[in-house]
C-alpha cells in the first residue's frame, strides 16, 4: 500500500469485511432483477459485498452531515434546516451507472431511519432534439455543450436550498428525446441521487459546477475495452428489443439490420462518439470523485478507492 497515495484502496474482500455484521440483506433476487439495467450483471453476492458496505458508509456520512447542520443552526441560534444529502454518480456510457444508482436508492431507502430517497438522471437536462438540430450538434449528444447546464445548476440550487417542490425534466430513451410537458417532482427528499455522465464535469460558462452541490460522489470505472464490449452487447440487445418498437427513435434505422451490421454500427458509434466523449470529458473527471468503483470484464466490482483529500 502506498502511504502517500491520494486514495485509501480496498480489494473486494477487504471492502466486504466492512459491512455491519448480522444485517439481513434488504433485497431479494426478484427485486434485484427489476433494478438491473440491460446487459448488466449484478449478483446478490455483489450487492452484499460491495453495495451493502457502501450503503452503510454513505448513511454514516449523511447522519454526520445532519448532525453538523443541527450544530451549525444551534451556534447561529436559528432553526435547523435539513437540505437533502446529495450523491452524484458519474462514469462512461454503458458502464452501469443507472444500475448502481437504482441499487443505492433501494438500499438507502431501506436503511435504519427509512429515509426518503429520490433519483434524478441528468438526461432530462439534455437540450431537446429540436434544439440540438437547430444548433447543429445532434451528433454531439452527450457532450457538455448538449446539456442545459444553467437549468441543471438552477435545479440543484433549488433542491439544496430546501425548496418544497422542484421539477426536473424527464427523458425518454425510447423516443431519444426530452418528453415535453412531463416532469419529475422532487419534494424535499432526505437523500437525492444525481446520475449522469456529466455530473463531475467542469464547465467554464457557469460560475458553479453541478458537483458543487454534492455531499458525496461516485465514479464507476472500468477499462475502456470492457466498456466498449458492454456497449456493443447492449446495442445488439436493443436491436432485438427496443429498436423493434415502432415508436423507437432508432426503429427505421436499426431494427432490420443483421448481426454483422449491428456490431459494425455499434463499434462505429463507440469510436466516433462515445470513446471521444469518454477521453475528452468523462475520464478526466474520475479524480474529482470521492469514491471510485472499478469493474472487471465480468461487470464485477473488485477494487474500491476512497479519496483522502
Amino acid at each position: 500500500m502506498n502511504l502517500y497515495s491520494p486514495y485509501i484502496e480496498f480489494d473486494r474482500k477487504e471492502w466486504a469485511g466492512l459491512k455491519e455484521h448480522q444485517v439481513t440483506l434488504p433485497l431479494t433476487e426478484a427485486e434485484l432483477e427489476q433494478l438491473k439495467g440491460l446487459n448488466e450483471e449484478v449478483s446478490i453476492q455483489e450487492v452484499e459485498d460491495v453495495y451493502l458496505p457502501l450503503t452503510h458508509f454513505i448513511d454514516l456520512y449523511a447522519r454526520a452531515s445532519r448532525e453538523l447542520d443541527r450544530l451549525t443552526a444551534s451556534f447561529m441560534k436559528k432553526e435547523a434546516l435539513h437540505p437533502p444529502y446529495i450523491i452524484g454518480i458519474g462514469g462512461s456510457v454503458a458502464v452501469g451507472k443507472s444500475t448502481a444508482a437504482r441499487l443505492l436508492q433501494a438500499l438507502l431507502a431501506r436503511g435504519r431511519s427509512s429515509p426518503k430517497v429520490d433519483l434524478v438522471t441528468t438526461d432530462g437536462f439534455l437540450y431537446p432534439n429540436a434544439v440540438l438540430q437547430e444548433k447543429g450538434i445532434m451528433n454531439r449528444k452527450g457532450f457538455p455543450e448538449s446539456y442545459d447546464i444553467k437549468s441543471l445548476i438552477q435545479f440543484m440550487g433549488d433542491v439544496k436550498s430546501g425548496k418544497p417542490e422542484v421539477k426536473a425534466p424527464v427523458y425518454s430513451h425510447l423516443a431519444y428525446d426530452v418528453i415535453q410537458g412531463q416532469e419529475q417532482l422532487i419534494c424535499q427528499p432526505d437523500i437525492l441521487i444525481i446520475e449522469g455522465i456529466n455530473v463531475l464535469q467542469v464547465k467554464r460558462e457557469t460560475p458553479l459546477l453541478v458537483s458543487d452541490f454534492f455531499d458525496f460522489s461516485i465514479y464507476i470505472d472500468a477499462e475502456e475495452e470492457h466498456i466498449r464490449h458492454w456497449y456493443v452487447e447492449r446495442f445488439k440487445l436493443l436491436r432485438q428489443t427496443a429498436f423493434q418498437n415502432k415508436d423507437s427513435f432508432f426503429h427505421q434505422r436499426f431494427a432490420n439490420i443483421n448481426e454483422e451490421e449491428t456490431v459494425e454500427t455499434a463499434n462505429q458509434i463507440w469510436q466516433e462518439i462515445n470513446a471521444k466523449n469518454l477521453h475528452e470529458n468523462i475520464m478526466p473527471t474520475k479524480g474529482r470523485a470521492r469514491l471510485i468503483l472499478k469493474k472487471e470484464a465480468d461487470h464485477s466490482i473488485q477494487q474500491i478507492q476512497l479519496r483522502k483529500l
